[in-house]
């Protein structure tokens, strides 16, 4: 099986530097068109047979686009959606973190951020999805998944069975684009965080 997995283009959020995590914001012309060109690459490269989508706006947008120029229905999980930063959510950065600073040394893994959720429930969500889409659907050759920064580190992790305490992550750029194969136990890494540009 082949999983393709992308993130989501700039969103409103992006440029106007606030926090995301669950709310709810739209993509921008910018985001638009950093997903039409990477749609575009992944249907003349690697086209996948089923698509999965946070529900979250930017995501599902870009899942929209992938899906009509693929001519394929998507399927939308809350198990993809972004990490509940709970109290931070849509707040300016600046100001989230001064009216809520981050605790001494940072949270935990087992603690959630107020309102929010812990490191270790958005783990157990991206490996719900992960066993689920797996299991469910391995006979599909190639399944993409639409999804958001930390979520995708969160996918990543599960993908290479790493330990919940792992500090490896994975940097993904707006509409950014990976590609990840499994056999059996075998993992291997196709490609990451390609940008669907002409040059690629």
């Amino acid at each position: 099986m082949e999983v393709l997995v992308m993130r989501h283009g700039q969103s409103v959020a992006d440029i106007e530097d606030r926090c995301e995590g669950n709310a709810d914001f739209a993509l921008t012309d910018l985001g638009m068109q950093q997903v039409k060109s990477a749609a575009q690459w992944i249907a003349a490269h690697c086209p996948p047979r089923m698509i999965f989508s946070s529900p979250l706006k930017r995501a599902a947008q870009t899942a929209e686009i992938l899906g009509n120029i693929l001519n394929v229905s998507v399927n939308y999980d809350d198990g993809l959606r972004e990490m509940n930063v709970g109290i931070w959510a849509g707040l300016k950065k600046a100001d989230a973190f001064q009216k809520f600073p981050l605790p001494e040394g940072g949270f935990k893994p087992h603690e959630r951020v107020p309102d929010g959720e812990s490191g270790i429930e958005a783990r157990a969500r991206a490996e719900q999805f992960w066993s689920q889409m797996t299991i469910i659907h391995a006979a599909c050759p190639r399944i993409a998944i639409i999804s958001h920064g930390m979520l995708i580190t969160m996918l990543f992790r599960a993908f290479l069975n790493l330990p919940m305490d792992s500090e490896v992550g994975i940097k993904t750029d707006d509409a950014g684009i990976h590609l990840w194969r499994m056999a059996g136990r075998a993992r291997q890494i196709g490609f990451l965080n390609r940008s669907g540009r002409a040059d690629e």
